[in-house]
């Protein structure tokens, strides 16, 4: 008998690796694709990166697997200390993991476990993994959630400030927004009984929208004053992605009580962590963190790697730059495309919305807005451009460039994902 991968594992193309490097993957088939999908934002440094690949082929003639509740290894004593470089002011403190969703995981016991309270605060559209109670905490989409009920109690679903979607200006959607999360505390949680908000500095797979400033200001008001924490899931808005080291510090003087890491750290090997000032970490239970394979020594020598790639390389505000040099040349090649609503973009996170925002779930237009991003993402394929769809109804096309890419790599970005829309779209018209 033959085994066979899940027929759930669908891919977003056809292609078969053969080798990889830096913004580039060459297909089996011989041709050569410029990756703007970066293993959804994992590969931050590019495709084998030559001193990520050194450190980790260093690393395996050393040490493998030093688990390390049982001995310590030097690799994630140096990522701890490269890391907390670029922790903000008091959080000191670090717990390692494999995936983003356990570092959730982790992130939410330890609130429960700090404050003593049994109620998550989740915003409208975040996506947090696939685990039960990080599933149980995404709402970017029932397809994350659906099907292995009863999901993880004590969470409770606040809207996000989506301005796009209702039509409004951002301020008035924060208005809403805020307006909406005081009258549930009013109404179905009380203050009393949260431990935390948690929510991404930009959505994830709800549409890659940044949330606005103001918003993320009024969560923190309202964590002081309740007595909750704001947990920051920065998985993959984190390690520079956004043009910022962290995806919150587009919000001036923000400080998380947690913040949730993973995807860009290790340029794609599994590491995740959740950073909290040492007081508040202390607060966990005994027993409560750990893992056969959290902080494996190889991942972490990965990872060591890959922020002296970030900071020697100056990725940070080179992904700044490509990121408004991509968003500039994506509004000027689409200008005239009806079909598009929205291209919006933080750093070298950017997304091209398709069809009426407005619509309503389920409408003929929000499936009509699936069917085009899903089209044009299929049509990047025969441009030799890989590209992702994301969004809770599936109507935005994303983009993730490697934070290593070049200024000649966006301009063909550009024109690939411009002739596949026109393709698209021009043949829908």
């Amino acid at each position: 008998m033959t085994a066979h991968l899940s027929p759930l594992l669908k891919q977003a193309t056809p292609v078969v690796v053969d080798h990889a490097l830096g913004s580039w993957i060459h297909g089996t088939d011989g041709r050569d694709y410029l990756d703007f999908t970066t293993g959804i934002g994992v590969t931050s440094t590019g495709h084998c990166h030559p001193d990520v690949v050194a450190a980790a082929q260093e690393q395996c003639g050393k040490i493998i697997h030093a688990q390390y509740t049982t001995v310590m290894h030097q690799p994630l004593l140096e990522l701890t200390a490269k890391l907390g470089e670029h922790l903000p002011a008091g959080i000191d403190s670090v717990f390692y993991a494999n995936s983003g969703s356990e570092a959730v995981e982790a992130a939410v016991r330890l609130a429960r476990m700090a404050t003593g309270r049994p109620n998550i605060v989740t915003v409208q559209g975040g996506f947090h993994g696939r685990t039960v109670a990080a599933a149980s905490l995404t709402t970017a989409g029932t397809r994350f959630s659906a099907g292995f009920s009863p999901l993880m109690g004590g969470v409770v679903m606040t809207p996000f400030p989506h301005a796009l979607r209702h039509g409004w200006t951002t301020d008035d959607a924060v208005d809403f927004a805020l307006a909406e999360l005081d009258y549930l505390m009013a109404t179905r949680v009380d203050a009393r009984e949260i431990a935390s908000f948690l929510i991404e500095p930009v959505l994830g797979d709800g549409g890659y929208m940044a949330t606005p400033p103001r918003y993320l200001q009024g969560l923190r008001e309202r964590a002081d004053r309740i007595g909750a924490l704001l947990v920051l899931d920065e998985v993959q808005a984190g390690i520079g992605r956004t043009g910022r080291f962290w995806g919150h510090q587009h919000t001036d003087g923000l400080v998380p009580d947690v913040i949730i890491t993973a995807k860009g750290i290790a340029s794609g090997f599994p590491i995740s962590a959740i950073a909290a000032p040492t007081e508040l970490m202390a607060k966990a239970w005994p027993g409560s963190q750990g893992g056969t394979y959290g902080g494996n020594a190889v991942a972490a020598a990965a990872g060591v790697a890959t922020l002296g790639v970030v900071e020697r390389e100056n990725l940070v505000q080179r992904a700044a730059d490509r990121g408004a040099q991509l968003l500039d040349g994506l509004r000027r090649s689409l200008a005239d495309v009806s079909e598009i609503c929205d291209i919006r973009g933080t750093g070298l996170m950017l997304g091209v919305e398709f069809g009426d925002p407005t619509a309503p779930a389920g409408s003929a237009g929000a499936l009509e807005a699936a069917r085009l991003a899903t089209a044009v993402q299929q049509a990047c394929v025969d441009e030799e451009l890989l590209t992702l769809t994301c969004g809770p109804t599936g109507s935005v096309v994303r983009l993730i460039p490697a934070l290593v890419v070049t200024s000649e790599e966006v301009d063909a970005g550009v024109e690939r994902f411009a002739r596949a829309v026109h393709r698209v779209c021009d043949g829908a018209a």
